[in-house]
């Protein structure tokens, strides 16, 4: 399966369980894309004790999963991104919603 999901929220407990289901989708097989839009771009200042997203997100890249994050969002941000937040543009989160089998919104 083709996984997709689209982030567009800091809430630390809501992305990490988004991401939990990124993972497990990657070790059950499937393709998974992540997009991050709107404040999800700031995926990596996400500090919580309990909810660990940083190496829940790092786990994903190396199980293959990919991030890309809206250029527009990074810019109103001021930030260029990093490797969990690529520079992509909205024809990636296009083609990320036309290529998936099923898409999560978080």
């Amino acid at each position: 399966m083709k996984l997709g999901i689209i982030i567009t929220q800091t809430d630390a407990e809501t992305v990490f369980n988004g991401l939990r289901l990124a993972l497990y989708s990657l070790e059950q097989g499937d393709e998974v894309r992540i997009f991050l839009s709107g404040k999800g771009v700031e995926i990596g200042r996400i500090e919580d004790a309990k909810f660990d997203v940083k190496t829940l997100a790092q786990k994903i890249l190396d199980k293959g999963g990919q991030f890309l994050a809206c250029g527009a969002c990074l810019k109103l941000r001021n930030s260029d991104g990093s490797e969990v937040c690529p520079l992509a543009t909205l024809k990636d989160q296009y083609q990320i919603v036309r290529d998936s089998d099923k898409i999560v919104t978080i």
